[in-house]
């Protein structure tokens, strides 16, 4: 695209500072130093890819240097899920009963139904999700979600019913564009760690349009207006809707770096980078569209299914995104899954 690109992170060897022209080992969350360095390069544009964390740096700077992102407000709302939880019962957003609590809370008197989900605050990818089934293990599960919680909150809510998709859009000047929707594997209780994705959802067109009406509301709700979004939300066999969580970013786990371009047929990645400088996003077709997925190793059955596909129809493989197979048997939330592959979906 001829841009050159300036990274921030802690220096961990991970691929962003092998790839940037320029790294600088500054933490995402440290913006007024990451504001300073960017005023002093003189950027056209800022963006991350998957992470809440980053969209807060990454809104602030655009803000401070008339660069285009969304507001702090919009930026506040869609990175604290409680804030968001009021923000869609404000609008009349269809979301989970939710319950800001804290180690004093009478969780009996709130009037919850169990089984319910506790979860931090402030954190995505899986990190400190409880599924619980009475007062006493929602009291037990607080302390391991206030301890991944940046701001040392947390949530008590309804558990909702029901199948798990995702949505992708991309926005621009408050004109939200459709991508997909796409179905969402996960481990289940306890704690709901995704081990795939599959693009497009296998679902109607009748549906489809149904889900985009309720996600365009809610991006208007959070003032989401430019850039990726990613929406979570579980649909029950009535087709009753239920909004989990939006952020003003990408999905991970390939979703928007992958999934997306090979199920649409749209380059993901480059319009996010074109509306961070200020331009329209670009829709013409980079490449046919076609089913895809991807797929998560935790195990050694995991693994063997991964070398199966490998060495009797490797032609299904799109793209080998990461192995680290020591830790396998050790996953606890998304960021320790022991490899991720993406394949072209089989029916």
């Amino acid at each position: 695209m001829g841009y050159t690109t300036h990274v921030f992170a802690w220096s961990a060897g991970d691929i962003g500072e092998k790839a940037a022209d320029y790294f600088y080992p500054i933490s995402i969350i440290d913006k007024e130093e990451i504001l300073d360095k960017c005023r002093e390069i003189g950027i056209d544009g800022i963006c991350s890819i998957a992470s809440d964390l980053a969209a807060v740096t990454v809104n602030y700077v655009a803000n401070k240097l008339g660069l285009t992102g969304n507001s702090i407000e919009s930026t506040e709302k869609s990175t604290n899920k409680h804030l968001m939880r009021i923000a869609f019962e404000e609008n009349g957003d269809p979301s989970p009963k939710s319950f800001l609590i804290d180690e004093n809370t009478d969780i009996d008197t709130l009037g919850i139904t169990f089984p319910a989900i506790v979860k931090p605050t402030d954190r995505s990818g899986s990190r400190g999700i409880y599924k619980v089934y009475n007062a006493e293990e929602a009291k037990e599960a607080y302390k391991g979600a206030r301890e991944q919680s940046l701001e040392k909150k947390v949530l008590l809510e309804e558990f909702a019913e029901g199948d798990e998709y995702s949505v992708e859009y991309v926005s621009y000047k408050g004109k939200h564009h459709f991508l997909a929707v796409t179905k969402k594997f996960t481990t289940g209780a306890p704690n709901f760690i995704e081990t795939g994705h599959l693009e497009p959802a296998p679902i109607s067109a009748e549906l489809t349009e149904k889900i985009k009406k309720v996600v365009e509301h809610a991006l208007d709700t959070l003032e989401i207006k430019n850039g990726a979004s990613h929406s979570e939300i579980k649909i029950d066999d009535e087709g009753n809707i239920k909004i989990i969580e939006i952020g003003g970013r990408m999905g991970g786990d390939c979703i928007g770096s992958d999934l997306v371009m090979y199920s649409t047929g749209y380059d993901f990645v480059r319009m996010v980078i074109q509306i961070a400088c200020g331009e329209e996003p670009d829709f013409t077709p980079v490449c046919e569209p076609f089913a895809v997925e991807s797929v998560f190793i935790f195990n050694q059955e995991d693994l063997e299914k991964f070398n199966y596909i490998q060495e009797h129809e490797p032609e299904r493989i799109v793209r080998i995104a990461d192995m680290d197979l020591d830790l396998m048997g050790s996953t606890t939330d998304s960021s320790n899954r022991a490899g991720c592959y993406v394949i072209k979906h089989r029916d």
